[in-house]
């Protein structure tokens, strides 16, 4: 019996376990603009988070032995849209992202980041489905036998594969500030933080998260959005992705330029409420 905990849309709690919905917690955001632009989806409920994950699992096997790894970008920005370019261009080696049925894995072809990260975000917990395992690939996976979740080890992992410059997505101020640490201990390592499913952070998280990432989705978090004021530069306007450092500054530039688009200023339609 496989398992997952996704914080989902509205950022319930959702349980998977064997390609079924079981379990909807009551969602902490009522509105997000991406599933009303993409989705229709005026107001956030229980109800309407299992239709989606359902969605999910019909579309692309969400959670699944048939689950669908390589995808085209799905948004014009967004986190995974900005690691698909840095690998397409070469720009770093590899992305230690999170799979659901893998937990931490590595990932060097942009169609697969895109595939991972583009449609499945705030996985807490998952549990190893091999037929995802081998799609990704086994030497990709840092735990075939438990899907665990770790950063760290999977930045580590792919180290000792060789590799120098590594992107990593964090969803915590902690693991930063070990990856800096690790980065500082490597001469010949450059090692590039994503912050990603920020909603709800503190004010103290939403620093430290500052202090150590390149590139920060701002998701519904209102300490981030505040913290983003100081910001190199931010992309969008109902949910703006910020850069924290001067690589996160040239990565977004650099995907601004790959899809042939302007950073203009828009009204802007946040997610409601801002927690």
């Amino acid at each position: 019996m496989d398992e997952h905990i996704i914080e989902a849309m509205g950022k319930a709690k959702v349980l998977i376990r064997d390609g079924r919905v079981i379990e909807v917690s009551e969602p902490k955001i009522d509105y997000c603009p991406l599933f009303h632009k993409r989705r229709g989806i005026e107001k956030i409920t229980p109800e309407i988070i299992k239709e989606n994950m359902e969605f999910r699992i019909a579309d692309f096997g969400m959670c699944s032995s048939d689950r669908v790894i390589e995808m085209k970008d799905f948004l014009s920005f967004g986190i995974s849209e900005i690691l698909s370019t840095l690998l397409e261009d070469e720009i770093i080696d590899c992305a230690v992202m999170v799979c659901e049925g893998c937990g931490t894995v590595l990932i060097t072809k942009p169609k697969i980041a895109q595939g991972v990260g583009g449609r499945v975000s705030g996985l807490v917990k998952t549990s190893p489905i091999p037929e995802i395992m081998e799609k990704i690939g086994n030497e990709n996976v840092f735990d075939t036998v438990n899907a665990k979740i770790d950063q760290i080890a999977g930045v580590k992992m792919a180290m000792d594969k060789g590799y120098g410059n590594i992107a990593v997505t964090i969803a915590n101020g902690v693991d930063g500030k070990n990856l800096r640490k690790l980065e500082k201990e490597n001469p010949n390592l450059n090692i590039y933080i994503f912050a990603v499913h920020t909603t709800g952070m503190d004010r103290d998280e939403a620093k430290e998260i500052y202090k150590y990432c390149d590139v920060i989705t701002s998701c519904a978090s209102k300490a981030i959005r505040d913290e983003g004021k100081k910001a190199l530069i931010s992309v969008g306007n109902s949910i703006p992705i910020f850069a924290a450092s001067e690589k996160g500054k040239e990565f977004i530039e650099l995907r601004l330029k790959k899809i042939g688009k302007e950073n203009k200023l828009a009204i802007p339609n946040p997610p409601k409420p801002l927690i």
